[in-house]
This record gives structure tokens, C-alpha cells and sequence, in this order.
């Protein structure tokens, strides 16, 4: 794991494979990725079967995710499907304090590391006017 990061900002790209950490200001950024502790495991729902044909949740990597935003002053997630939104729930149940500085949780597909950095850095241009957040 790296040592706090001395940004501000951190969005978090996440899927079930893997987390992309990005802490970031107006001109330096960090990059972590974390991976799933079960990156292969693949579900397949059969005709008639009662449970939901969904892995569980892989708590051991939302809790490194966690340990990689704890110092963040303020997060965006986003993902292109369910991960995003279990980090989401998984930090406001096991990490409330981190959860408080959840700015958004958005849908958004597989772009490439600088398509996400572009992102969310516009988006914490304008989610900072909204909280009166002094840019850094």
C-alpha cells in the first residue's frame, strides 16, 4: 500500500477485477490500482436455480479500496456496473466517516487512465464551486 497521498481529490474507478485510485490536484496525480482478491471468478446463473447467479461481495478488496481512499478529502466513484455502488454501500455501513466525502457515484464505461483523470477532475471543478472547496 502507498502513504497517504498528499492530494485532496480521489476518484475511483472500479469494477469486480479491479480498482483504479486516482488522488489528484490541478496538476500532479497518483495512480493505485487494486485488484480483486477473486479477479477470475465468474458467475453463471442456470434456469430455475434460486439464488441471484451474482458472486458475493469480495469484501477483503472493498476494504483495501477503503484503506486507499481514507485519507481523501473528497471522492467520486464511478464504474460501469454494480461495483461502484457496493463500494458505495460497503464504506457507508463499514466506513461512515469515509463515506461522508462521497461527492458522487457515477456510471461510466472503460475509458483509458487519462479519459478518467480529464473526468474527474472536471467534475470536482464544478462539484468544488458547489461546496466552496479552495482549488488546489
Amino acid at each position: 500500500m502507498q502513504p497517504p497521498s498528499k492530494h485532496f481529490h480521489s476518484f475511483v474507478w472500479i469494477d469486480h477485477r479491479e480498482a483504479k485510485i486516482f488522488h489528484f490536484n490541478d496538476s500532479e496525480s497518483d495512480r493505485e490500482t487494486i485488484s480483486s482478491t477473486h479477479p477470475n471468478q465468474h458467475i453463471h446463473h442456470k434456469a430455475n436455480a434460486r439464488d441471484s447467479g451474482h458472486a458475493a461481495v469480495d469484501k477483503e478488496y472493498l476494504k483495501r479500496v477503503a484503506q486507499a481512499l481514507s485519507h481523501a478529502g473528497a471522492i467520486l466513484i464511478a464504474g460501469p456496473a454494480g461495483a461502484k455502488t457496493e463500494l458505495a454501500d460497503y464504506l457507508k455501513h463499514s466506513h461512515p466517516d469515509i463515506a461522508k466525502r462521497i461527492s458522487a457515484v457515477e456510471t461510466l464505461d472503460h475509458p483509458t487512465d487519462g479519459a478518467l483523470l480529464a473526468y474527474a477532475r472536471k467534475f470536482f471543478v464544478a462539484d468544488d464551486r458547489m461546496h466552496a472547496v479552495p482549488r488546489h
